[in-house]
């Protein structure tokens, strides 16, 4: 199945944790860790060949993403779908704006787990309700069922 691996705007300097970071989220339960390990470090190799290519610098900001698949638990990356934005310091507009919508989309993302969170919330409230009513109705009919036996 195949699946896409996306950085988000980082700092050149941090991209190899960030990559590790993700691919830790978006293959758990898919992936042993090891095999994980392993295999951000050979994306993050390359990418590191391919900064040097591009001239990037460790105070640009970077966006990554890349195709990958696994099979037989190995991670295997689709090289031909690397897509790296570059944001170089001089290009301080367009610095701002995608540091501009990173804080925004992480103050979405904690919105949206706050919501999940509460709802999760009402929903434990909701099932504590359901589970007590439906001992409530256990005891009422065996309470009944006694009564018919006399």
């Amino acid at each position: 199945m195949p699946m896409e691996l996306r950085s988000g705007y980082v700092r050149a300097s941090g991209y190899a944790n960030k990559i590790r970071k993700v691919l830790f989220a978006i293959t758990r339960g898919r992936a042993e860790p090891e095999e994980v390990v392993r295999a951000a470090a050979e994306l993050n190799q390359y990418l590191f060949g391919k900064f040097q290519e591009l001239g990037v610098r460790k105070e640009d900001v970077v966006r990554i993403s890349i195709g990958f698949s696994i099979d037989g638990g190995k991670i295997i990356w689709d090289y031909d779908s690397l897509k790296i934005e570059v944001y170089r310091r001089e290009e301080e507009k367009n610095l701002a704006q995608a540091m501009e919508e990173v804080e925004e989309r992480e103050k979405a993302l904690d919105e949206a787990i706050k919501e999940l969170e509460n709802l999760a919330e009402r929903l434990r409230a909701l099932s504590d309700e359901i589970s007590e009513k439906v001992e409530k109705l256990k005891q009422e009919h065996s309470g009944l069922k006694l009564q018919v036996e006399r």
